[in-house]
C-alpha cells in the first residue's frame, strides 16, 4: 500500500513538472482611470547604456544601439526577446481600443486594450495579453519555453514624465528588469 502511494505520488510529481507553461492572464481592456499616454517623449539619459540585471548562470540580454542590425534574442537568451523593443525616443498615440507605440520613428507597435492573442516574429510565436491595471497599460507576451517579457507602462508627476518597467522572466527566474524613464516633449 505504501509503495502504491509512493509511486502514485511520484508519477503526480512528474506530471506537475511536464506541464506546460500556465497561459496569460487577460488584462482589462476599461482604461477606469482615464489614463491617456499619448505624447512624445524622450528617455532621459538616452546618451547613458540603460541598466540591466541577469541573473547568475544566464546568457546576457542586452539592449542594441537602434543604429545596430543585432536584434535581441537573435543569437542567444529566451525566444520572447525578439518582441523587446526599445529607443531613445517614444511617440504613444492613444485611441479608444488600444495604443500604438512608435520607437525612435522607426517601429510601430499596436496594442489593443484587453488584448488576448498569439504573436510572431518570423517562426518564433508567443501567447500576448495587454491592457489595463489600475493606471499602468500592461503588456505581458509569453513563449513556448516559459520566458516571460513584461512592460508596465504608467504616468507620474501629474503626466509630465512616463514610466517604463520591463522584466524577463524563466521559470520564476528573472533574467533582465530595467526601468526607463521619459520626459514629455
Amino acid at each position: 500500500m505504501l509503495r502504491d502511494m509512493t509511486v502514485l505520488a511520484a508519477a503526480v510529481i512528474l506530471l506537475a513538472a511536464c506541464a506546460g507553461t500556465p497561459p496569460l492572464e487577460s488584462k482589462s481592456a476599461a482604461n477606469t482611470g482615464a489614463v491617456d499616454l499619448s505624447g512624445d517623449w524622450t528617455l532621459r539619459g538616452a546618451d547613458e547604456e540603460p541598466p540591466r540585471r541577469f541573473a547568475d548562470g544566464e546568457q546576457p540580454f542586452r539592449i542594441p544601439k537602434r543604429s545596430s542590425q543585432q536584434r535581441p534574442g537573435r543569437a542567444t537568451g529566451p525566444a520572447v526577446s525578439v518582441f523587446f523593443e526599445s529607443g531613445r525616443s517614444v511617440r504613444i498615440s492613444q485611441t479608444v481600443y488600444g495604443l500604438f507605440i512608435s520607437f525612435d520613428r522607426a517601429v510601430v507597435e499596436e496594442y489593443t486594450f484587453g488584448e488576448n492573442r498569439t504573436v510572431s516574429v518570423g517562426p518564433i510565436e508567443a501567447q500576448r495579453v495587454s491592457g489595463w491595471e489600475g493606471d499602468a497599460f500592461v503588456i505581458e507576451t509569453l513563449d513556448t519555453e516559459g520566458a516571460r517579457l513584461s512592460e508596465f507602462w504608467s504616468l507620474a508627476d501629474g503626466g509630465a514624465v512616463l514610466l517604463r518597467r520591463v522584466a524577463l522572466t524563466r521559470r520564476g527566474t528573472e533574467l533582465f528588469s530595467t526601468e526607463q524613464v521619459f520626459d514629455r516633449d
